[in-house]
């Protein structure tokens, strides 16, 4: 008798596809040097050490599991139905970004790499790796557009003091695009000594399977959490979309239960019409984008485009390519939410349940303040909370203060 294994739709095969997108589209001399970091990373994957000592400091030292909270101030001002934060805020660093940092960063120890190299866009990728590196004992690089640098100071100071060089990209549109080309430049030329640790489920394959697998403790965490406290899985999942890392770390344990709603949220910007906004899902066309084939916004002449959004970490031209698989299987639906709405959101939590999301987070919040009130009472809705805003205070503040001119 032949045994056959099936293979979920929603994971890639062994080239890295999801479908049609994904892959690892490279030039010549970047092949080996991915393909090493697949290689390793499988096998790290197989060893109980490695393993052991990642789950160890998730729990002692990030402080898993993060809480699964019922924002019970916001669903009775809404009505309708339950809202529960996945407070992943309330991470060591302060978002969910230190899940695949620590990973990342222990994998390039085991792989002998001497320095972590990487994008970050509102500097919480690059704290986090910035953090990690320290801990394990790694020179750390961090790109990060010259927008992102003056918007988010407080996070460039964080990365400093933990020992990171902080690389200002001038270049294009000096977002989180650019400062992805500017570091698998550097990257590019010295692969021997630096590991690059996307900070994202992009790039080329391993990287969108890796961290997710990385982030995928967000998700095993909440579905525990909600049986526990609900008896039943949740009826809507909802996160922000940019590249799309904290959107998959909790999407991934609820793949197979096909009553489970997902929604991810991008940003609207300032309006689908014109061109400042990030809205890839929604408007982007198949295309090439930072060694992968997945959804992209392009201009007429097949170039990324120029994106805009009130958050930094998720105004990205592209998206992860398992997120592109999962709208085409019809097991995700992506919707948008504008910078209006978004800062309206961050208002709304901040002085309904005390807690300050951060920018990006918040266009989860502003999906779910839409949706909650066309549910009935009994209906569960699990947000993702993936940062603070601490980060994003001064900022918010100055636009608020020209919004009350």
């Amino acid at each position: 008798m032949t045994q056959t294994t099936t293979v979920s739709p929603y994971r890639a095969d062994e080239h890295g596809f999801f479908g049609e997108f994904g892959g690892a589209p490279l030039p010549p001399f970047l092949v080996e040097p991915i393909a090493e970091v697949a290689r390793e990373y499988a096998k790290a994957s197989a060893d109980p050490a490695f393993q052991e000592q990642y789950q160890a400091l998730l729990a002692k030292y990030v402080g898993r599991p993060s809480l699964l909270y019922f924002a019970e101030n916001l669903t009775a001002k809404l009505g309708g139905a339950k809202i529960y934060l996945k407070r992943e805020d309330l991470n060591h660093t302060g978002a969910h970004k230190i899940n695949h940092c620590l990973g990342e960063a222990l994998l390039a120890k085991r792989m002998g790499k001497t320095k972590v190299i990487a994008e970050t866009g509102a500097g919480q990728h690059g704290v986090a790796l910035a953090t990690a590196a320290a801990l394990v004992g790694l020179d750390c690089e961090i790109h990060m557009g010259a927008i992102d640098v003056a918007k988010q100071h407080p996070n460039v100071v964080r990365m400093e003091l933990l020992g990171a060089k902080v690389v200002s990209v001038e270049e294009g549109g000096k977002t989180l695009k650019e400062a992805v080309d500017s570091a698998f430049g550097v990257y590019a030329a010295n692969p021997e000594e630096y590991f690059f640790a996307i900070g994202s489920v992009v790039g080329p394959h391993p990287y969108p399977s890796m961290v997710r697998d990385f982030q995928s403790v967000v998700g095993r965490e909440a579905r525990a959490q909600v049986l526990e406290a609900e008896g039943k899985l949740p009826d809507y999942l909802i996160a922000a979309v940019g590249g799309g890392s904290n959107a998959m770390g909790l999407f991934d344990a609820f793949l197979e239960d096909e009553a489970v709603g997902i929604i991810g949220v991008e940003p609207a910007g300032e309006g689908l019409e014109g061109s400042r906004h990030a809205a890839t899902m929604t408007l982007g066309t198949p295309g090439m984008l930072h060694g992968m084939h997945t959804k992209v916004l392009q201009d007429a002449n097949g170039e990324p485009s120029a994106v805009h959004s009130i958050a930094s970490g998720i105004d990205y031209p592209g998206v992860g390519p398992q997120h592109a698989r999962l709208e085409q299987l019809g097991r995700a639906t992506y919707v948008t939410a504008s910078d209006a709405e978004t800062l309206d959101a961050f208002q709304l939590l901040t002085r309904t349940e005390g807690i300050i999301p951060a920018l990006e987070s918040s266009h989860a919040v502003a999906h779910a303040v839409k949706l909650a009130p066309t549910l009935p009472a009994d209906a569960v809705i699990i947000v993702n909370l993936s940062g603070r805003g601490d980060k994003d205070v001064d900022f918010v503040a100055e636009r608020l203060a020209q919004q009350s001119k």
